[in-house]
């Protein structure tokens, strides 16, 4: 853990330093969250050194991806934060993987039937029937995604309490059902919540700067005075602690 120094050298910190990337390791030491027990990138690793065609949806800066042990002889990864594709396309293009720039909307820059296996982590919104539609007869759709009501102690000190529809968002049980109605066979449904401990405002502010979604908008000086008072509580109280929830899915496209 950090040593405590005061709120403005805190806050400066972290809303000075690059949030470019899925890379989280700047909140080593400040931050903490419980792995799921699933291993979701060697599990992806696997179906991705076995996989003939291969796509990974909202790569991020691609650091996930990299890790993976063996490429197919097709592969491509899409992204849409112009940060981000700089930095995929620095980790990725050298083993072969193209990244290609895209909105994240459908529909994805890609034939029908031009892959045998779909991977995302933690996408914004899974587009089911354009995931069925780029399957190969027999492909595989490998993703971890965010769970419903994720982190909502964060969501809610700074947001106040959300409507119980916005609790329901990303539950693994719709996932489910959209997947298929897009025709696909659902084979795998796990669902984990974690412990997540934030040992000073300046992760705080981080997480908030990085995971952009979680209070829209969110900037220091609109924010200052609730950091201030998370702060003192922090100080006074101990690590901020909230609880995440994710879910692994894997649903595969009838032969």
């Amino acid at each position: 853990m950090t040593a405590m120094r005061n709120f403005e050298e805190l806050v400066a910190e972290a809303d000075a330093v690059s949030v470019d990337g899925w890379d989280f390791s700047w909140l080593d030491g400040r931050a903490t969250e419980q792995r799921p027990s699933w291993g979701y990138q060697r599990a992806m690793g696997e179906r991705w050194a076995r996989a003939g065609a291969a796509l990974d949806i909202e790569t991020g800066g691609g650091e996930v991806l990299a890790g993976a042990p063996a490429v197919p002889p097709a592969a491509a990864a899409t992204e849409s934060w112009p940060p981000n594709i700089e930095k995929a396309t620095r980790l990725l293009n050298p083993r072969g993987i193209v990244v290609v720039a895209h909105s994240g909307e459908p529909p994805l820059p890609f034939a029908d039937a031009a892959f045998d296996l779909v991977t995302s982590r933690h996408p914004v919104r899974t587009w089911w029937d354009e995931i069925a539609r780029v399957l190969v007869p027999g492909g595989s759709y490998f993703s971890r995604q965010v769970g419903p009501a994720s982190v909502f102690e964060v969501v809610e000190y700074f947001l106040g309490p959300q409507p119980q529809e916005s609790r329901r968002g990303r539950h693994p049980e719709d996932a489910r059902k959209a997947a298929e109605a897009a025709g696909l066979e659902v084979v795998d449904l796990r669902v984990e919540t974690l412990h997540t401990e934030f040992f000073d405002i300046g992760a705080v502010v981080y997480f908030l700067r990085k995971v952009i979604w979680m209070v829209p908008g969110f900037t220091v000086d609109q924010y200052r005075e609730r950091l201030r008072e998370l702060d003192q509580q922090i100080r006074r109280d101990g690590p901020f602690v909230a609880t995440a929830a994710r879910f692994l899915i894997e649903a595969r496209k009838p032969r």
